[in-house]
């Protein structure tokens, strides 16, 4: 009798053990699920966490103001330490892209105009079309004595202020070309007959612009 019960005690513990131990193997399998339900849920977030920050990574700036980035590029051009009255330079914008134009008797004006410009937030590219006036002593002279004419005629003188003058004469070769602005059509027409009695000038083109048909540059 005490046999057979202790057989039966072996049996039932043998069967509580192995209840025991799956419900261990699921409780294991449970655990593991979730681990790894867990793991995706976190790298799901980490992913979306990282397409929004390379989102806003990549994300355009805003377009730059025309009016902004014109009124910059101007006062890179103007504040040139060798831009002078015998200079002329122009620019134009074309969304991120400006375009230098004009003539210079320096080299190094041409370089410094590039290298200034380059330098604003906005601009990603500038084409250097600036024209170096060749060495010429014979234009040097004109430039001297057309500058000197217009200074004594008339009330011209006062374009001629300042660090930055508003009517500039560039001469390439004899042939002489005024640019800027003047406050009227009588002083751009004195200017240009002005000009013409200048001894040694080819021609004189006549590009002034009246204040307010267009920007000074």
């Amino acid at each position: 009798m005490d046999v057979e019960v202790s057989i039966l005690s072996t049996e039932l513990s043998k069967k509580h053990m192995n209840k025991e131990e799956g419900k261990k193997k699921v409780m294991k399998k449970l655990n593991l699920a979730a681990i790894f339900a867990a793991l995706v849920i976190g790298i799901g977030t980490l992913s979306e966490a990282t397409a929004n920050a390379a989102g806003k990574t990549d994300r355009p700036s805003a377009p730059q103001s025309y009016s902004r980035l014109s009124k910059e590029v101007r006062k890179k051009l103007v504040t040139l330490p060798y831009y002078g009255v015998f200079d002329n330079l122009a620019y134009s914008i074309n969304g991120n892209t400006v375009t230098l134009h004009g003539q210079v008797v320096r080299p190094s004006t041409k370089t410094d105009a590039a290298r200034n410009v380059a330098t604003i937030a906005g601009v990603a590219r500038v084409v250097n079309n600036i024209q170096v006036l060749p060495l010429s002593s014979f234009d040097d002279s004109i430039r001297v004595r057309t500058l000197r004419t217009l200074q004594r005629t008339g009330s011209l003188y006062r374009y001629f202020i300042g660090s930055n003058p508003s009517l500039h004469i560039v001469v390439d070769r004899g042939h002489v070309t005024l640019t800027g602005v003047v406050s009227s059509n009588l002083d751009r027409q004195l200017a240009y007959m002005t000009a013409q009695q200048v001894p040694g000038t080819f021609s004189v083109t006549n590009d002034l612009r009246l204040d307010g048909e267009g920007e000074a540059r």
